[in-house]
């Protein structure tokens, strides 16, 4: 089930497992070897929760796109634990 089906949004959700769009945008950053072995040390399989095995992760972003592709917000921050505030988000949809 998809994250928009199981919240019955009525909009779409880009899911990019594989970071083929972060590419794109150029929001993705390769890990060190170091930084690849703490991340085992802590019990955290990137293979498994990255769904690759480039061990790149991606920079947090969040983009509200209108129905004629006009970019209404964007949101990024390498800091993983600063989000964008989900109502800032809805806001823009308005």
């Amino acid at each position: 089930m998809t994250l928009k089906e199981k919240h019955a949004l009525e909009f779409e959700i880009l899911s990019d497992t594989d970071n083929v769009v972060a590419k794109q945008f150029g929001l993705v950053f390769q890990l060190e070897d170091k930084l690849i072995a703490l991340y085992q040390k802590m019990g955290i399989d990137l293979v498994k929760s990255q769904e690759n095995q480039n061990n790149e992760l991606p920079i947090p972003a969040t983009y509200v796109v209108n129905t004629v592709g006009v970019i209404k917000l964007a949101y990024l921050n390498s800091d993983y634990t600063k989000r964008l505030e989900p109502m800032d988000a809805v806001a823009a949809l308005d």
